[in-house]
């Protein structure tokens, strides 16, 4: 199966680091590109060309304000992401609990032995 084009797939598109630090970047509010070159040190060409993606898939919007255009994060797009992700968290949150409950087993089972050993050493 043909991988999708990050142009028209979320996903790809966030795969990315440079383009998720530029969402997170005007997570924070609307930014031209002048500002977002400068905060993540990368040529402006490259941030206008991670810029377009994110565009493409609606993650971010642009609107025009006199000769400048002002960047901004659309985090509705994202929910798409966050609900796909969310159908794991129960499984992580099972996994912790019984990281947790193994932990705290082990520790009782500890403390049984060590107080064993004390209560031999003591006769």
């Amino acid at each position: 199966m043909a991988r999708a084009s990050t142009t028209s797939d979320i996903y790809n598109a966030i795969a990315e680091p440079r383009r998720r630090s530029i969402f997170e970047l005007l997570c924070q509010g609307e930014l031209p590109v002048n500002d977002l070159v400068a905060g993540l040190h990368m040529e402006q060409p490259s941030v206008s060309k991670h810029l377009r993606v994110l565009r493409e898939v609606g993650l971010v919007t642009v609107r025009q304000h006199g000769r400048q255009r002002l960047y901004s994060a659309n985090p509705n797009a994202i929910r798409a992401v966050h609900e796909w992700v969310a159908q794991f968290e129960r499984y992580w949150s099972d996994q912790l609990d019984s990281i947790k409950t193994r932990a705290e087993t082990a520790q009782r089972h500890k403390a049984r032995k060590n107080k064993s050993r004390k209560d031999k050493q003591g006769r």
